[in-house]
């Protein structure tokens, strides 16, 4: 800014757009792949299902740009921030993120977000893809929090003074609409509370180790439109679905309520020799969704036929554990993670599939086993190698009375500025 001569009326202009626009930042990321399946037209979580006749396939599965501003007050604390993000991709162009977030400065300890954004809730759903060793979330984080973003408000206790006694706290505590970006608006007037209670990396002593976690709650739900509900209960003797027909049911608050903890563990291996991870989350609760998924709805669920699709209440547990170790140096890494997601507890294996039962594929359980290695070329380029085992429970059911042939591999590059 030296060359702009500031007496000039071209100069003042010049310095006032500075001035003014000096807090704006780009940032973005794109991330081609190529995947192979173990069979043509597997069903997929680690980018989406393939055709019927493909088992092979190139796909852009990420093209984010996002726009970000900030002001700062004098002293150096952040008063507000926008921030915008799109995603553009070969199936089309998406909003991601699109929030304001207001920062309190007589205290610096609140803030108040409101708009498009990521859920509070666990660690997995909030690491950015950019980020994330792995090229997808675990299957339980895609399923409970598709697309991971929703419409609501949000504040946050976090302390910006360094010296704050509670410098290491992190509370959000938000209300969101329920179905987030899988629906163009909310179809019930229940909100969905969500809050994360977090600790930030601390050291262990002298060793350098960090360690932090967190607990979240959602504790949220939709409205019946139907009369038919279901839950588990005994059919024929056995574990089976059971139907409320009751009149009453319409109107009432079908529950959709999440606990999860989280810790993630950061071993230095010495400098420049990058480090060894260890991350675990596990969640359970209670899911309503319908009948051959267990995915949040995000319209009022209906048949074929038009007529309101009865809701199915399940409860669920899920958990991920990972290994991240680097080789030597930060430029190579290896990454391990084990995953499950149980949708329905109360049933399992053969006993999905049992006559009259009422079980469906929706109530399987997975279990997933990822393991690859990544180079990081430099701070704007970086190679993935990565490959799924996926594994089904073995039930009754026609076309999953054996381990289903859906191993995914996967190579990708990622290019960031």
């Amino acid at each position: 800014m030296d060359m702009i001569d500031t007496t000039t009326d071209l100069g003042k202009g010049m310095m006032s757009m500075y001035q003014k626009y000096d807090a704006l930042r780009f940032s973005g990321y794109i991330q081609p792949q190529f995947q192979y399946a173990q069979s043509k037209g597997a069903a997929s979580y680690a980018g989406g299902d393939f055709g019927p006749a493909v088992n092979n396939r190139f796909t852009l599965r990420r093209g984010r740009i996002r726009v970000d501003y900030e002001r700062y007050n004098k002293v150096g604390m952040p008063v507000v921030q926008f921030a915008f993000q799109f995603d553009g991709t070969e199936r089309g162009v998406f909003i991601r993120d699109f929030y304001g977030r207001f920062f309190e400065t007589k205290f610096n300890l609140f803030s108040l977000a409101g708009g498009m954004f990521a859920r509070p809730f666990g660690y997995e759903v909030n690491l950015s893809s950019a980020d994330r060793e792995t090229p997808e979330r675990g299957r339980m984080s895609q399923i409970l929090m598709k697309t991971e973003r929703d419409l609501g408000a949000m504040l946050s206790f976090e302390p910006r003074v360094k010296n704050h006694p509670l410098a290491f706290l992190k509370i959000d505590v938000g209300a969101f609409n329920g179905q987030g970006l899988t629906g163009p608006t909310d179809f019930d007037s229940h909100k969905d509370i969500i809050s994360r209670i977090g600790i930030k990396p601390r050291k262990i002593g002298h060793s350098g180790i960090l360690l932090s976690g967190g607990v979240s709650v959602l504790y949220g739900g939709m409205e019946q439109f139907t009369n038919n509900i279901y839950r588990m209960g005994t059919v024929n003797g056995g574990p089976g679905m059971v139907v409320d027909s009751s009149k009453n049911n319409v109107g009432k608050i079908a529950p959709r309520h999440y606990y999860g903890a989280d810790f993630q563990l950061k071993i230095p291996n010495g400098k420049g020799k990058g480090s060894t991870q260890f991350r675990a989350e596990y969640i359970r609760g209670q899911q309503t969704a319908t009948a051959f998924t267990t995915e949040t709805p995000g319209v009022i669920p209906v048949l074929p036929d038009g007529k309101l699709a009865p809701l199915y209440i399940r409860s669920f547990d899920g958990a991920y554990l990972y290994f991240i170790q680097n080789l030597g140096s930060d430029q190579h890494q290896v990454v391990v993670r084990y995953d499950w997601y149980d949708p329905n507890k109360k049933v399992k294996g053969t006993e999905i599939g049992r006559p009259g039962a009422g079980l469906t594929p929706a109530d399987i359980r997975y279990n997933t086993l990822g393991f690859g290695y990544l180079y990081y070329a430099n701070e704007h380029l970086k190679f993935t190698f990565y490959y799924d085992w996926v594994k089904n429970e073995h039930t009754l059911l026609p076309g999953y009375t054996e381990d289903l042939k859906d191993n995914i591999f996967t190579a990708r590059m990622q290019f960031r500025f």
